[in-house]
């Protein structure tokens, strides 16, 4: 007895979106990526840090470059690079599809995720979220006072597992 005709139609059909995925997602990671060497370029020696890029599709494309600096970004920092990194995307035709260009700051609640950005929040409040609840809390938050291969440390005294945490990001007190 043969396939189911109707079966093969979708499991073909699948296999296809699957690998178109796939492909969207790597051209993804690459412009990221690339996107990610030019800033570094354009912000070196300018007291300004590359936090993150990101090339998403909601409704349209949108490449969002987050920037921080000592004291907290302003306005001009972001109009200037994004000027700059516009033209230089124009000029090497770095992305086929139409996009929606956003600098700016990684916000007052960013998620840490690199070491630099653990480095340069330490000593600041921070909320750790953790897969699952520790002595019956899912939500930690204390003064960032350390950060290493085994996990991250508050308060100088509790040290968290860094494969308990989901997420660590500053705390803003209301």
């Amino acid at each position: 007895m043969g396939a189911n005709p109707l079966f093969t139609l979708m499991s073909a059909l699948l296999l296809m979106d699957s690998v178109k995925w796939m492909e969207v997602l790597e051209m993804a990671k690459y412009v990221e990526e690339t996107v990610a060497k030019i800033v570094t370029e354009l912000i070196a020696g300018k007291g300004l840090d590359l936090v993150a890029v990101e090339y998403v599709k909601e409704r349209d494309w949108y490449l969002r470059v987050f920037i921080d600096k000592e004291g907290g970004i302003e306005i001009d920092d972001c109009q200037e690079l994004s000027e700059k990194l516009e033209d230089i995307l124009d000029s090497r035709n770095i992305i086929a599809d139409s996009y929606i260009l956003e600098v700016s700051s990684p916000g007052l609640d960013r998620v840490l995720k690199t070491e630099r950005d653990f480095a340069r929040e330490m000593g600041k409040m921070v909320e750790v979220n953790l897969y699952a609840p520790m002595d019956g809390e899912k939500i930690l938050i204390g003064k960032l006072t350390g950060k290493d291969e085994r996990g991250i440390t508050i308060d100088e005294d509790e040290t968290i597992p860094m494969d308990k945490v989901a997420k660590v990001r500053l705390h803003i007190e209301f």
